[in-house]
């Protein structure tokens, strides 16, 4: 009788084996592979929807380290961030405490699944061996003119007190305080990530095929490289010029109006002695921020008076407005409105009621006699394709193409204008007006100016308050008065802290020498990066990684790397989602608090009242649709989760999570327990000579080697799940295993405990033990696929009788084509169909039709 599989005891031995087992040998002669999942954020427990990206991580380092590389993969904390600061409020406990407490559960429910990672290496972005460094490269930027302070309008999240990048805005309101967000302008740090657009864009193309396409694309379209031109328009009685830039400068001729943006200098110039438009300006910066919001927004103009002459059109002016859609931050933040060619342009001049002239219609695709200017006229439309241009003069005629190089060389040869690359990246602000963040090491002297602090780390103080809105740092008693460093006279410190990306866009390189005493050891990382694989959520597609990419060149051009891109492979996993559930008074409630009644209902457990079943959504502590680690463990061990979320779908995609699919998970491993102890046992007796059967069994175990290897490497592993199962499937049906060789049966497990250990380690690694086998099984080679067990000793045939399907053969591949002839006619249905005819040919396709033709 096999025994039964203890997890419980089993999973807890291994992973105390497993807390050293995994450290990286410094100047191997292995070849390198960097493995590294996305670093979390210490939030207090880790679901069981984390838990996906973190065993993608883990199968390829297991594989890898099979396959004879000297593997890092290491894990560290991305600490700092403003939900420990709203803990610390709410729950009047330091965010240091709150931070290093939610490590330490954190650190044990990821060792409870059984990842590889190479502990001595762990950081922690908020402790001051880290930020410290942090600090250093930001002097290192300033030094290198990638850090400047001005004065800028930012999104502020009234509620939270501090400064949200665009992508922090959701539908007007901050990403995590869910309050409408406000333009305010304050003095902020930025880094100088525009300086690398061009850079940025072109190592893209080197990403293709490394890189998923649609992050690609989304990381192109961020940087938003045009082709346009800037055009001059001379204010009517003034001598002040208006500067435009267009993507659409050919069509100048269906211009209708000017329009600024609301926080245009001009715009502000012009509402200091005008009242309303201070109203209209203040009602503009009271609404939400993103593009999305912007483009959504009804279509507001405040009318100045002003007018401009047109550049070509000597008779002809254009009305210059305030517009709440034309941002600040693109171009120069005022377009020329041409209605006929522009959705919002056309909704502008609708609501006040401008001139709409088309200049561009669709190129000729019917026949002449069509009228196509009446058929294509936009005068009650738009239109924002290519074309031909018309009313336009000189450009009447020329293709958007043509016209578009026509126009810039007729600006710049009358002065009225010139060509022009634009980007829609801009640069990075990186204040933020918080404690818990990383301190901006710099000092405030009223005769110095702004100085680098000469100290470092520049440490927060321990001993802040929450009790008053705002930065605890700006009215700290002590910490923020010191003395200039240039002059030694009353100074103050930088009380604005850095945004928490700045922390992930470099903790990859920190890794790969986390105890040096500068931020990157140059060699170390020369020895290690580019990161091999990087698996992380697509929510992290443009910000996080772009700005990685920005920090990889940005420390190159400081002498701390050569690379100039951080990472090779990019995986971007899927969501884990559960169902939600509410209860009678709308509150959301956890999956373990509920269950279905005798009559199919769902119920809460505590007292039977009814529950609603909500949709399936990704799990979010929010609405409590999350599965905690550690009650899945508990009940049906770290290898069950591992496998049902390797399994299920391939890693791109959303997984549904479903407390059937994981009993199933689980009744398969105690089925695999029982497979390889028995044929294990089998192979313990003198059975020496080879049968028929053992050939079948090593084409499939081959046959599965390969694949699966494929499947890994290829990062379709629901796939190379599947082929396992498919092996351990065609196992169970031998019923009788006294007639094969006990070799073939022992490499039948040996290999297909190698086979299945990266996705579960701890049964493979107990199994791999009790058997008698070797070493830490992570590091026994990985099987080789034998090709002559690849080769197919049969093919099927299909059988034709003029071209119609009358039967298949299973012959052997290397059958003669006279032997197959005869064999095809031989068949039953054949001749049936044949009825007694002569045969006039018979046409054979190598392995794969006989067609008889009568």
């Amino acid at each position: 009788m096999v025994e039964m599989y203890n997890f419980r005891s089993s999973e807890k031995k291994w992973q105390d084996k497993w807390e050293t087992a995994y450290k990286e040998t410094e100047n191997s002669k292995k070849p390198k592979y960097y493995v590294l999942e996305m670093f979390p954020y210490p939030s207090g427990r880790i679901h069981i929807g984390h838990i996906r990206n973190y065993t993608l991580g883990d199968v390829v380092a297991r594989f890898k380290m099979a396959q004879g590389y000297n593997v890092l993969h290491p894990m560290g904390w991305d600490a700092f961030g403003l939900p420990a600061e709203n803990a610390a409020i709410q729950n009047q406990q330091h965010p240091q405490k709150w931070t290093r407490k939610n490590i330490e559960t954190m650190k044990s429910q990821l060792k409870s699944i059984g990842l590889a990672y190479d502990w001595s290496r762990e950081i922690s972005s908020c402790e001051p061996e880290y930020y410290g460094l942090e600090q250093k490269i930001f002097l290192d930027f300033w030094r290198q003119g990638l850090v400047y302070q001005k004065e800028s309008l930012v999104n502020w999240d009234p509620v939270e007190n501090t400064v949200l990048a665009n992508e922090q805005v959701v539908d007007g309101c901050g990403w995590r305080s869910g309050a409408p967000v406000e333009k305010k302008k304050l003095k902020q740090w930025f880094l100088k990530i525009t300086a690398y657009a061009e850079d940025l864009l072109d190592g893209c193309n080197d990403l293709e095929g490394l890189w998923p396409e649609r992050v690609l694309t989304m990381q192109r379209n961020w940087i938003g490289k045009s082709q346009g031109a800037y055009l001059y328009f001379q204010i009517q009685g003034q001598e002040k010029k208006l500067d435009v830039y267009t993507t659409r400068p050919e069509t100048i001729f269906g211009a209708a109006f000017l329009a600024l943006s609301p926080n245009h200098p001009y715009a502000e110039s012009l509402a200091r002695q005008d009242p309303q438009l201070h109203a209209f300006i203040k009602d503009c910066n009271a609404t939400g921020t993103s593009e999305a919001e912007i483009e959504k927004a009804e279509k507001k103009g405040y009318d100045t008076g002003m007018k401009v002459s047109h550049p070509f059109l000597s008779e002809k002016t254009l009305p210059v407005y305030v517009a709440n859609y034309v941002v600040m931050d693109y171009g120069t933040g005022t377009v020329f409105g041409c209605p006929a060619h522009d959705a919002r342009d056309y909704a502008f001049a609708k609501k006040y009621h401008l001139e709409i002239l088309p200049v561009v219609r669709p190129a000729q695709t019917r026949p002449k006699t069509a009228n196509l200017e009446k058929e294509t006229d936009p005068k009650n439309d738009f239109y924002e394709g290519d074309g031909v241009l018309y009313n336009s003069q000189f450009l009447d005629g020329l293709s958007t193409s043509d016209a578009q190089v026509e126009i810039v060389k007729i600006l710049e040869d009358r002065g009225v204008g010139k060509g022009a690359t634009a980007y829609r990246l801009r640069d990075w602000g990186v204040s933020r007006q918080r404690y818990w963040g990383c301190p901006i090491p710099f000092i405030h002297c009223k005769d110095c100016g702004t100085q680098p602090a000469d100290q470092l780390p520049v440490t927060l103080p321990e001993d802040v308050t929450f009790d008053k809105p705002g930065n605890p740092l700006a009215h700290h008693p002590t910490w923020k008065y010191v003395k200039c460093p240039e002059c030694g006279q009353d100074a103050v410190r930088e009380t604005d802290t850095l945004d928490t990306f700045f922390e992930s866009s470099w903790y990859f390189a920190r890794f790969t020498a986390p105890h040096s005493d500068h931020p990157v050891d140059p060699k170390a990382a020369d020895d290690w990066l580019p990161v091999d694989q990087y698996i992380g959520g697509i929510e992290h597609a443009v910000l996080h990684l772009l700005y990685a990419r920005f920090f990889t060149r940005a420390l190159a051009d400081c002498g701390y790397l050569t690379r100039k891109e951080p990472f090779k492979g990019l995986l971007t996993q899927g969501m884990v989602c559960h169902e939600t559930f509410q209860d009678a008074k709308g509150q959301w409630l956890f999956p373990k608090d509920v269950k279905k009644d005798a009559t199919g209902q769902w119920i809460k457990i505590q007292d039977g009242s009814p529950v609603s079943l909500g949709r399936l959504e990704k799990m979010s502590k929010s609405k409590k649709n999350v599965v905690d680690t550690e009650d899945i463990t508990e009940e049906y061990g770290a290898d069950t989760a591992r496998l049902f979320m390797m399994s299920d779908s391939p890693p791109e995609r959303d997984l549904e999570w479903s407390e059937a699919g994981v009993q199933g998970t689980w009744k398969y491993l105690n089925r695999f327990w029982r497979l390889m102890l028995t044929f294990f046992e089998a192979s313990q007796k003198p059975q020496t000579t080879s049968t028929p059967g053992d050939k079948k069994l090593l084409k499939a175990l081959h046959k599965t080697i390969a694949g699966a290897t494929d499947d890994i490497q290829n990062m379709h592993f629901n796939k190379y799940v599947a082929r396992v199962r498919t092996l351990t499937n065609e196992l169970e049906g031998i019923s009788d295993l006294t007639g094969y060789c006990a070799e073939v049966l022992q490499d039948v497990v040996k290999n297909t405990l190698q086979l299945f250990h990266p996705v579960v380690p701890h049964i493979t690694s107990e199994l791999w033990e009790k058997m008698g086998f070797q070493g830490i099984l992570t590091y026994a080679p990985w099987p080789e696929a034998n090709k002559a067990y690849l080769l197919d000793d049969s093919t099927s045939i299909a059988v034709q009788v003029n071209g119609k399907l009358r039967g298949t053969l299973e012959v052997p591949v290397d059958l003669s084509e006279d032997a197959l002839k005869d064999k095809a006619l031989s068949l039953e249905n054949v001749q049936k169909n044949l009825g007694g005819k002569p045969v006039k040919r018979v046409i054979v396709v190598p392995k794969k039709i006989v067609n008889i033709v009568i």
